[in-house]
């Protein structure tokens, strides 16, 4: 299970996403730099013990008016995204885009950070969350499942051996979701980076979501998918 040090980064992982979030086109500027605060998100295990999976949520405060709300689409208020990441040891082969940056952790020394969308081993675990073979951990705790964290995937919707290698063929960034595409009639996973909260039902035509809680900018605790299963493209 996950073990959480009590230690530092430096760079921090927010001031890394203060940098790398602009870039993105699903990121809504509001003038000047992000103003980020982590409000949410969890973690899945490594079976090989190697590679740190986060499912991170930070909220944009900048630019927001008085406008009450926590999510994009609500009044002028600050804007939630979800930032998949993953920490290794060494770089990622043929991720060189997908570096988020740096940083030189207290305890395990230097870190590769990457956006988790392009990672085989995050893509993997989330397929086992789906299915049913991995459990959710708390985000800041260590060893400690996360039973806010709500998986659910369509009896007989995935093939068998469907998403078996964890390698997205194509991941395809949108202006509010990121998009993995697997094999040939394969489901679609959709990473859901502009949180609003406005309601955790499962969207139309989805064969399954993964949705879980964060803390937008007003305080308010909201619930809303992070992951939705899409039917293979045809």
């Amino acid at each position: 299970m996950s073990v959480i040090h009590r230690t530092t980064m430096a760079p921090t992982k927010l001031e890394l996403l203060t940098a790398w979030l602009p870039t993105r086109p699903w990121y809504t500027a509001a003038g000047g730099a992000p103003e980020l605060e982590r409000t949410g998100g969890f973690r899945l295990d490594d079976p090989e013990g190697e590679v740190g999976i986060e499912f991170l949520v930070v909220t944009d405060s900048a630019g927001a008016g008085s406008g009450a709300g926590g999510g994009a689409g609500i009044g002028d208020g600050p804007r939630s995204y979800l930032v998949p990441m993953t920490y290794r040891a060494a770089p990622l082969p043929g991720a060189e885009e997908a570096l988020i940056g740096t940083s030189e952790h207290g305890v395990l020394g230097k870190r590769w950070l990457y956006d988790g969308a392009h990672d085989p081993v995050l893509a993997g675990q989330l397929a086992a969350l789906l299915r049913g073979k991995a459990e959710p951990q708390m985000q800041s705790v260590s060893h400690t499942p996360d039973p806010s964290v709500r998986a659910a995937l369509a009896d007989g919707s995935v093939p068998d051996g469907a998403w078996a290698a964890g390698t997205a063929v194509m991941v395809t960034d949108g202006a509010d979701a990121t998009l993995l595409a697997f094999g040939p009639g394969e489901p679609v996973l959709c990473l859901c980076r502009v949180l609003d909260g406005e309601s955790d039902a499962e969207p139309a035509g989805a064969l399954g979501t993964v949705s879980a809680e964060w803390h937008a900018g007003d305080g308010v605790t909201r619930r809303a998918p992070f992951v939705v299963v899409l039917p293979a493209a045809s």
